[in-house]
């Protein structure tokens, strides 16, 4: 019996001091990422894919893919109201819409650097600040109409497409 009165002592013993253990520990792990709550450097921001229409006398002639990642600071992206990528998603809009080169049907190429730094200077003015450090290009992939509507597999409408005659009931 009395055996078992020291087995249960020591039990609750036990469970105390792992309990108050765990607290102080814990306790000074919460203490430590108090210190630094955001980790320093840049932090990298995948925008979501960007279909632009190329618009040329007056008929869209095909699409621009663009994927886009941008670089910020941590801990200013952190505090910012509002998630800056709206802003330079609407800036890579706009450049390669604006400032996009098609003639007939070729794309031509792009001044990648340039363009980079415009969408940067206009996303920052957008924010109101030096918030995005770089724009860094993942994809940009042109496909014609007429490919996107062969790749659909001929669901596409023709033009001056005729509807056949319809056939005469035999009389009986």
């Amino acid at each position: 019996m009395v055996k078992f009165l020291l087995i249960g002592l020591w039990v609750c013993a036990v469970a105390l001091g792992s309990s108050y253990g765990a607290a102080y520990w814990a306790a000074g792990a919460a203490h430590a990422k108090a210190d630094d709550p955001y980790p320093p450097g840049l932090d990298y921001r995948r925008l979501p894919p960007v279909t632009i229409p190329m618009v040329i006398d007056g008929q869209i002639k095909g699409y621009v893919l663009a994927k886009m990642v941008f670089t910020a600071d941590a801990a200013t992206l952190r505090k910012l109201p509002v998630d800056p990528s709206i802003f330079v998603t609407h800036s890579v809009f706009n450049e390669i819409y604006v400032n996009g080169r098609i003639e007939s049907g070729k794309i031509a190429k792009y001044d990648l650097s340039a363009m980079m730094s415009r969408i940067k200077a206009a996303a920052n003015t957008y924010i109101g600040g030096d918030v995005v450090q770089e724009v860094l290009v993942d994809s940009i992939n042109y496909i014609d109409k007429t490919d996107m509507r062969s790749a659909a597999g001929n669901n596409a409408p023709l033009k001056n497409e005729s509807k056949p005659a319809p056939k005469a009931k035999a009389a009986h």
